[in-house]
């Protein structure tokens, strides 16, 4: 797929989601939590399937290095974050309107920043086409109902709707400017850009866990969500 289709993608994906929230204000409820199943799923099922075998495709221990740093940093955003990346959004009538939330809209930008990085195509590894697709569409599915949960914390504490579409456009060209930067100055600071992927796979490897273990509350056995946790397997699989 070209780069350039990639940056655009990435942006409108964002970018839409949180639009639709601020303009039509849909009400998502279950809809949004089985789509966010749905994408830690698929993005589990990336991971194992395709990302982590060709990390390894030559052994480095650099690779799961930074495999366990991605992870531990998506650990230590999330204390900022409060979880919104896997569906928590709480709000209190106390809460003074038109604070906007710096800490999480920050967590949030790192957390996209670094999974574009993950589309970078290292010069000695060679990505097919669909392989490239796949990803790109893995991220794009837990892209959307982030912005969309982001976009609806910002109208439930912000009053100025023109700084509202601003947080929204920031946090769209997060992951593209990820994907820029590593891309074209990677380099400058490392030897081998595979450890941005590996660094993106243990964000991914720890976001989607985190929505899978939380996918059933109080333990019992939900059909809908295991359903969708299925159909993001198969897709998965089918679309390496």
């Amino acid at each position: 797929m070209e780069t350039s289709y990639t940056y655009l993608i990435l942006f409108l994906a964002a970018f839409l989601s949180g639009g639709i929230i601020v303009f039509v204000k849909p009400k998502m409820g279950l809809s949004l939590k089985l789509l966010l199943s749905f994408s830690g799923a698929y993005l589990l099922a990336l991971c194992f399937l395709h990302l982590i075998p060709e990390l390894y495709v030559a052994p480095s221990f650099q690779v799961g290095l930074f495999i366990l740093i991605g992870f531990v940093f998506q650990w230590f955003l999330e204390v900022f974050s409060k979880g919104i990346e896997h569906g928590h959004f709480h709000t209190h009538s106390h809460e003074t309107k038109s604070v906007f939330p710096y800490a999480i809209f920050l967590s949030l930008w790192l957390h996209s920043f670094v999974e574009g990085m993950a589309l970078i195509e290292p010069e000695h590894h060679h990505h097919h086409d669909h392989e490239n697709s796949s990803l790109l569409l893995g991220i794009v599915i837990h892209k959307i109902p982030i912005a969309i949960v982001l976009a609806s914390l910002l109208l439930a504490q912000v009053k100025n709707k023109m700084v509202i579409i601003g947080g929204i456009v920031m946090f769209a060209i997060s992951a593209p400017l990820g994907l820029y930067l590593g891309q074209h100055y990677g380099n400058l600071f490392l030897e081998d850009l595979t450890v941005l992927m590996a660094l993106a796979v243990g964000v991914f490897l720890h976001i989607s866990t985190t929505i899978l273990f939380e996918s059933t509350e109080n333990h019992k056995f939900n059909f809908k969500k295991f359903g969708v946790i299925i159909l993001g397997f198969i897709l998965a699989i089918v679309t390496l």
